[in-house]
This record gives C-alpha cells, structure tokens and sequence, in this order.
C-alpha cells in the first residue's frame, strides 16, 4: 500500500466507546487491523477521549469527519440491542463517500438489525471472520492498486 499521510489511515474503527469494556473491543481490533498491516484510525485513541461538549464536540466531530473521507475501510461494531446512535451515523456518512464498510456483531441476542444498516455492511459475526474479511478487502485494494 502507499506510504499515508497523518490525515490517511486504511480503516476507521467505529464503534460505542463510552465505557472501559467498549474501548477495549474497539482496541481488540485495531491491535488486528495493524497485526495484519492496516493503519488505523481509532477516535479515543486519536482524537482524545472525554465529555464531548461545545469546543471539545466540534473537536471531535471535525477531526472524526476528516478521517471517515480519509480512510478507505469502515469496521463498524454494531453490537447491543440497538445500534450506538454515533455509529450509526458514521456508517451512513462513509456509506455515501463510497467507502468498504465491515459490519462486526458478535451479540448473541436474537435481535433484528435496522435493514438500512444491514445493507449497508458486510457483516462478519467473530473477530475471526472479520479477519479474513479485513485481508480479503486488504488483497483487492493491492490488486486495484496495481492497475
């Protein structure tokens, strides 16, 4: 792949972040993301973490905003009875910039996911399987690269 700029990352990792154990999935997967050579964009990590609230939202909002129209892969952790409201909106906007979008719900709740999301997502279902989708979507991204 091509040498990124500070503004460049191959994934955006999206996904609720409010609590230590919602973090740590988050983390869980972009430890897998640069394990196989992605760059990665995780916004606690990157952006900074805290009340998101006047100047420090618009932070948030702005820098999270110029690394979705950056990054070229979305994972997008859609676990829970309801989808994370700020994910949600993440997927639609990188869904409208064209950009591969990876869906991961390991719940095991019998739940039915809002069809405008699932449509939007290539869903994997274990880290496992988010892995070969990762490196599957890792090959064809050499392959147009090439041409």
């Amino acid at each position: 792949m091509a040498v990124k700029t500070e503004s460049q990352r191959d994934v955006y990792i999206s996904g609720p972040l409010f609590t230590p154990a919602e973090r740590g999935y988050l983390e869980q997967i972009d430890n897998l993301c640069r394990t196989i050579g992605l760059l990665t964009y995780l916004p606690h990590r990157d952006a900074g973490f805290g009340p998101a609230r006047g100047k420090q939202a618009e932070h948030y909002f702005n820098q999270d905003m110029l690394m979705l129209r950056n990054t070229c892969c979305v994972v997008a952790v859609v676990n829970g009875a309801d989808i994370d409201s700020g994910t949600a909106w993440e997927i639609g906007f990188a869904y409208s910039l064209g950009k591969y979008l990876i869906g991961i719900r390991e719940d095991v709740r019998d739940i039915e996911i809002n069809p405008m999301l699932v449509c939007s997502l290539n869903m994997t279902h274990s880290i496992g399987e988010l892995k070969n989708s990762l490196l599957g979507w890792k090959k064809n991204q050499k392959r147009m690269s090439k041409k």
